[in-house]
């Protein structure tokens, strides 16, 4: 079911996708901020439909449009064996090979190491600068 909020206008295009980096502290007094907070930080988001609605905001040049998203499942790399539809938890590598093209992946700031996660699919291998047998998976929190 698609999530109501509000994005800058000339990024309010069907299709686009976008990570939420969370409530910015200039909008504190902002009658809107509500529906501009309501989405789960560092989440990625795609823009399904787009509503005629728009609004004057002062972070946005142009002003903001009502759009519909949804949440797109989260990316992760796992070590080892996992299969689609098993329960997991994440372990964060001990890397700091920064110059690794799935370093973003492994260390996917949306992932909780506390928490459990469902795997959705598996997406392939994933080449590792440390030698380990990574996996690029779709997850979704249970």
């Amino acid at each position: 079911m698609p999530i109501v909020t509000l994005v800058g206008e000339r990024m309010a295009k069907k299709g686009n996708e976008f990570i939420y980096l969370g409530p910015n502290p200039d909008c504190k007094n902002c009658k809107l901020k509500t529906v501009c907070f309501n989405l789960k930080r560092f989440r990625r988001y795609k823009i399904v439909g787009i509503r005629n609605k728009r609004h004057s905001c002062n972070q946005h040049d142009g002003g903001v449009r009502v759009v519909e998203v949804e949440e797109l499942p989260l990316l992760a790399g796992v070590e080892g064996k996992v299969r689609e539809g098993s329960k997991i938890k994440i372990k964060v590598l001990d890397c700091k090979r920064l110059d690794c093209e799935n370093f973003e992946i492994c260390h996917n700031p949306a992932i909780e190491g506390n928490k459990d996660y469902k795997v959705l699919k598996i997406l392939g291998k994933m080449e590792c600068k440390l030698e380990k047998d990574m996996k690029k998976v779709e997850l979704a929190e249970i």
